[in-house]
């Protein structure tokens, strides 16, 4: 049985995330080439680049999925649930990985939170998290979602989420129960969304 062109591509896309989380991990980031990732995957140099557009971006995977996902499940959230429920259901939701990707996930994760050129480029990919959110709470509030409420909400919540994968990291727990636990300690800061 051969692969379809978008299963084959799948496969060449997690080749090369492996091989970078690899790579990076046993060596510095920054010393790391993506001629290197693309030998490691058995690719070429074009082909790494047909699939990411840098080496950063092999690290974060398909992170516009998770992004789009995210935005699908707010948009689909119940309008009598609370706003901070729903933002954090949405969360719990969209970073439910099947347990066989848990270390894929946990060796992502610690590349990102602690390689202070990932930290760098997390920005940009935050700023998209934190637009979809805002943009949620805009519309459950009636306010712009570039006023205060929303922005520091979609903030606040990231840093919730942020910390909670933090959590999960060093701990041995579920990173479903960590996002519960550190929406919970939030939700007491917005008493106006309940």
């Amino acid at each position: 049985m051969t692969e379809t062109g978008g299963d084959a591509r799948e496969a060449t896309r997690a080749r090369i995330e492996a091989a970078a989380l690899e790579l990076f991990t046993r060596r510095d980031f920054e010393t790391v080439t993506a001629d290197e990732v693309a030998d490691a995957a058995g690719i070429s140099r074009r082909t790494f680049f047909r699939h990411f557009a840098t080496k950063a971006d092999a690290v974060w995977g398909d992170f516009h999925a998770h992004v789009v996902r995210l935005d699908q499940l707010l948009a689909g959230t119940d309008p009598d649930q609370p706003v901070l429920a729903s933002i954090c259901a949405a969360y719990v939701e969209v970073n439910d990985y099947d347990a066989a990707d848990l270390p894929l996930l946990r060796h992502r994760m610690r590349l990102i939170l602690t390689e202070p050129a990932l930290q760098a480029h997390s920005q940009v990919r935050y700023a998209d998290v934190d637009r979809v959110v805002a943009e949620h709470v805009a519309r459950r509030t009636g306010a712009d979602p570039h006023s205060l409420v929303p922005r520091l909400v979609a903030t606040a919540t990231r840093a919730a989420a942020t910390t909670a994968f933090e959590t999960w990291l060093i701990g041995e727990g579920s990173l479903a129960e960590d996002l519960h636990a550190a929406f919970d300690e939030l939700a007491g800061g917005f008493p106006g969304l309940r």
